[in-house]
């Protein structure tokens, strides 16, 4: 085999398992309810520091 055919070989199977790793991700990602990444987005909120205990939308935080 000439080189240019082992490198298009190795370019083939990069390809092959970087759609392989982005589908299992995907899968993953959509295999939550909209219920869980709601609870898991406000879990974050709260935990994020410099919050302010707000929940993030801002209510209470104007000086005034």
């Amino acid at each position: 085999m000439r080189w240019w055919k082992v490198l298009g070989a190795a370019g083939f199977v990069g390809v092959a398992a970087t759609g392989v790793v982005i589908a299992r991700a995907e899968r993953r990602r959509r295999s939550y309810t909209p219920d869980e990444i709601r609870e898991r987005l406000h879990r974050r909120a709260a935990e994020a520091p410099g919050n302010g205990g707000d929940g993030g939308n801002g209510a209470g935080s104007a000086a005034g």
